[in-house]
């Protein structure tokens, strides 16, 4: 592949046809499911997939089939074909829902508006998960308008994923047959290390998630009257979440949510580190004399990526502090969020979670713990040489850099789905989620330059991955291209 000439025309795609797609794409409030339960009544999701889908069939990308699959009750995706003109088939994945608008913003942003900004796109969905369709498709009109090889293509962009998938499976079933067994899965929905090379996703978390609610009373009663004889609901809570995490070090006490490590991602964490070193924590917005959990850069990134880690997200029963009376509260109820480690039993996990919790609750409070569907976390096979060679090459060419790899963590369901699915197949996962791009929170943004340069490395992977189906090496560092 003749990369100036690949440069060219994905810049001119990404500078005239993406970046005003993506703004269209921002302005549609189209939140998954789990955030707007009226999500058909209110026909977000429905403008956000024919906008993508419009975009798409305007391509000029040879032997494009496009359809939008739908099944009743359940959100639609995009499935899109593109023959091959090697063997094989490579599987291209993305999502279009959103998350909710997470307020505020900063002055001068909004979740719904777009703004471009010192090269960057701000708004809700553009880097998680807006981009993914628009870069795959252009990848193999780069690879197609220099006649450069690639296996059969399927790209699926699914409109759940915020939402845990849960509509996927069913997607899934009803495409096996027109999906194949693909041997390269790439999926551009997740993070990197930094903006200076191609990063390579080893591993994602899962996460078990449910609400914790104690009661103690029927109705609220004056505090100066009961304090001291009824116990508060929040201090039993204090005292269950003690039963999970050690509060002063926040280290998951659960064995049953632990895993052991392996040898090759302590490595991997380790490189990741040397590479990221401070910029592990300047990333996060913090205020002003608080400071990370460890002060070992290896550390950090083990805990971020292998071990549990516990959230509280979100809680009820608490007034707003300007309308809190003198009121020592019936209930109170808490959503809390357990990341998992890769290989971790997500089921047996959240089991073990609400055992701990229900189990002799403190003074005879009701104790209900309501578990969420668990997801499972994700572990990758171990890279073959011509892709690990081939991801390394591309990011020297496109970024100037060599790869890097580390695990993620977020969870994303649909690849412990293929993982089972497809075990031999290999996984190209990435992103453009670096540091400050807060997806799920304010003020969200896509670092354009690279999710340009992005878009290049999933072209010459793929072009590498048909070299290497009909037999022949990947091109080479020196290589003219």
């Amino acid at each position: 592949m003749d990369r100036a000439r690949a440069n060219t025309l994905i810049s001119k795609a990404w500078d005239e046809s993406i970046v005003p797609a993506l703004q269209e794409y921002i302005r549609i409030p189209n939140q998954s499911p789990a955030f707007d339960k009226e999500w058909e009544a209110h026909g977000h999701m429905e403008k956000a997939v024919q906008l993508v889908a419009g975009w798409c069939r305007s391509q000029n990308v040879a032997g494009l089939q496009l359809e939008i699959v739908r099944l009743p009750g359940r959100t639609p995706v995009i499935f899109m074909e593109v023959p091959g003109t090697a063997p094989g088939t490579v599987l291209l994945y993305g999502h279009l829902d959103k998350q909710p608008p997470m307020l505020p913003w900063d002055a001068g942003l909004d979740p719904w508006t777009p703004v471009l900004r010192d090269g960057k796109l701000y708004g809700r969905g553009g880097a998680d998960d807006g981009y993914a369709a628009f870069a795959s498709l252009t990848a193999l009109r780069a690879l197609q308008e220099q006649g450069v090889p690639h296996a059969r293509a399927v790209v699926l962009i699914e409109a759940c994923e915020e939402s845990g998938s849960t509509d996927l499976p069913a997607h899934i079933e009803k495409l096996k047959a027109r999906i194949g067994t693909p041997e390269l899965v790439v999926c551009l929905d997740s993070g990197c290390g930094n903006y200076d090379q191609m990063w390579c996703t080893t591993s994602l978390r899962g996460i078990a998630a449910g609400t914790l609610t104690v009661e103690v009373l029927t109705e609220g009663v004056h505090s100066g009257d009961a304090s001291g004889i009824v116990p508060s609901s929040f201090r039993i809570l204090r005292e269950l979440l003690g039963r999970l995490e050690d509060g002063p070090t926040g280290r998951v006490i659960l064995k049953a949510l632990h895993v052991d490590i392996p040898e090759q991602r302590r490595r991997q964490a380790a490189s990741a580190a040397g590479v990221l070193a401070g910029d592990i924590t300047a990333k996060f917005p913090w205020v002003p004399g608080c400071r990370p959990m460890s002060t070992d850069p290896v550390e950090l990134v083990l805990n971020r990526t292998w071990r549990p880690a516990l959230s509280v997200t979100g809680a009820d029963g608490l007034p707003p502090t300007g309308s809190a009376g003198n009121v020592l509260r019936p209930r109170t109820t808490l959503m809390l969020s357990m990341r998992l480690p890769p290989t971790c039993d997500a089921a047996a996990a959240l089991k073990s979670m609400k055992s701990v919790l229900e189990a002799d609750p403190p003074y005879g409070a009701r104790v209900v713990f309501k578990a969420e569907t668990p997801s499972p976390g994700w572990n990758a096979p171990e890279l073959s040489p011509w892709l690990e060679r081939s991801m390394d090459q591309a990011s020297r060419d496109w970024f100037g850099a060599p790869a890097c790899a580390m695990g993620e963590g977020g969870s994303i369901p649909f690849m412990a789905m293929l993982g089972a699915q497809f075990p031999r197949a290999q996984f190209l996962i990435t992103g453009v989620l670096g540091p400050k791009s807060n997806a799920h929170g304010p003020n969200e943004f896509l670092h354009l330059a690279t999710a340009q340069r992005l878009t290049g490395c999933v072209a010459q992977v793929v072009g590498d991955h048909a070299q290497e189906a009909r037999g022949a090496e990947p091109a080479q560092a020196g290589r003219a291209r």
